[in-house]
């Protein structure tokens, strides 16, 4: 299959230039000038030629945070692997990585195994995973050499949750000493949990049980004290950090000193921490409960902070933390916030929402825009250039947008596999019109034309994204 995109404006990372991009069979083989010889020889033998004119043509976007098809909270995540990527191909997503969770004895390479089982054939994207590590003991560090070699090459520790997959800091310096040898990152949940079970237990106590209360009990401070002691233990061990769904000025202030004495230490933020806040929580007739995430949305201000830190990439990437639980799941919480199932549906709208605060609205340029949705991710987990960019060579993972064509989220259009949108009429600018995974067109405007298990497991290399 011979494709030729014409006419638009080709954006990446580091250009933004007019060019028709090649592609032959799933990888692209061209960035050429409009109406070369090279373009004219090469579309008269094409099967498909695609208008661009007056579209940008970026590379397709790499959310790696999600958790798809999960269990281990209150209630189960509804979202499939096969409805979750289908939503993330409508939004212009077409690599997704996900968390593979130990469940009950597992070992760490049962939890993959049984994950990637779970995925085979269902998604409509391409797919890595991450391990979410729990329970660490002598055979943990030999168990993530052994993934390493599988092209595993990310391991989510926790502090926070007590009691379920908390590590101690113990725990974590023996993980981060084994990851400085063999290579791969330590991505951190960074919340002193024992402190902030205290606070929630308490505001209950008092008979403050409304989602507000989840928000205020994980205060930024213990946040920021999670992602320093982080930063230290790391030091120690030699290797680099990654600060999962960092959501606060107060941690973000924990990063950047990091960064200034020259450590490895990297952050994500999430779409919800830029765009909602504590006052969503505090929305009457439980409808707070739909916010509820962890770390928690933050009041507004700090949202300014986060902005400024994607402009001088002391945060490197946007990732979404999709963890989506429908009205009657978030209902358990109703007479406790504590029982209510922590996480947002994104997913669909990360590319969309992106855009529209970062370039139409002025903070942050085109590039900047690629780099932390696609092309950052891909550097930092071991992916990068096959996926990220667009160049002869690369994988034909492209998105043409249209960033002159307005449009309204909501749960009524959305493709998620959840009875409600955080963004529910939020106005965009821009919006994704054509898709393609490894050169096939599976997202024509509203038109849905991929099928079944479209999308290829990725094994991945080591980080490349280090200072």
């Amino acid at each position: 299959m011979r494709t030729a995109i014409t006419g638009g404006t080709v954006v990446t990372a580091i250009e933004t230039v007019l060019a028709d991009v090649l592609i032959e069979g799933e990888i692209v083989v061209g960035v050429v000038h409009p109406d070369s010889e090279m373009t004219r020889t090469f579309a008269e033998g094409a099967d498909r030629v695609i208008d661009a004119q007056g579209k940008f043509v970026v590379p397709g976007g790499i959310d790696a945070h999600t958790h798809l098809q999960a269990t281990g909270q209150i209630a189960p995540v509804l979202e499939t692997f096969e409805t979750g990527t289908v939503a993330s191909a409508f939004g212009g997503t077409t690599t997704i990585i996900d968390f593979a969770f130990m469940s009950g004895d597992e070992r760490l390479p049962d939890g993959y195994e049984r994950h990637r089982e779970n995925a085979a054939g269902e998604c409509a994207v391409d797919y890595g995973f991450h391990i979410m590590v729990a329970n660490v003991d002598e055979q943990s560090p030999k168990e993530m050499d052994l993934l390493v070699r599988e092209g595993v090459t990310s391991f989510k520790m926790f502090m926070a949750y007590p009691g379920r997959v908390y590590s101690d800091d113990g725990q974590i310096l023996r993980m981060m000493q084994q990851a400085a040898e063999n290579g791969s990152l330590i991505q951190m949940h960074a919340e002193n949990g024992i402190a902030i079970d205290v606070l929630r237990e308490q505001a209950a106590e008092r008979g403050d049980i409304e989602p507000l209360f989840h928000g205020v009990t994980r205060t930024p401070i213990l946040e920021a004290e999670a992602v320093h002691r982080a930063i230290a233990l790391s030091e120690v061990a030699g290797s680099p950090l990654y600060i999962v769904h960092l959501s606060s000025s107060n941690a973000l202030e924990e990063v950047v000193a990091a960064r200034d004495r020259g450590l490895n230490v990297f952050a994500e933020t999430c779409p919800q921490y830029l765009f909602l806040d504590l006052s969503d929580l505090d929305r009457p007739d439980f409808e707070g409960s739909k916010f509820v995430c962890s770390p928690p949305l933050r009041p507004q201000e700090h949202q300014d902070h986060l902005w400024r830190g994607l402009r001088t990439n002391d945060l490197q990437v946007v990732a979404t933390d999709h963890c989506p639980f429908c009205w009657e799941q978030r209902e358990i919480g109703r007479n406790d916030f504590r029982s209510i199932p922590n996480g947002l549906p994104t997913l669909e709208h990360r590319m969309e929402l992106m855009f529209q605060g970062a370039v139409a609205e002025g903070r942050l340029s085109l590039n900047r825009w690629v780099d932390m949705c696609s092309r950052a991710p891909a550097k930092m987990f071991g992916l990068y250039p096959r996926k990220g960019t667009i160049a002869p060579g690369s994988d034909a993972d492209i998105v043409v947008f249209d960033p002159n064509s307005p449009h309204t989220l909501s749960v009524e259009t959305h493709h998620m596999n959840v009875d409600y949108s955080c963004y529910e009429g939020m106005r965009m600018t821009g919006q994704v019109e054509k898709v393609l995974l490894r050169g096939k067109v599976v997202v024509d405007g509203t038109e849905y034309l991929g099928t079944k298990g479209d999308g290829q497991y990725l094994p991945r290399d080591i980080c490349s994204n280090l200072l």
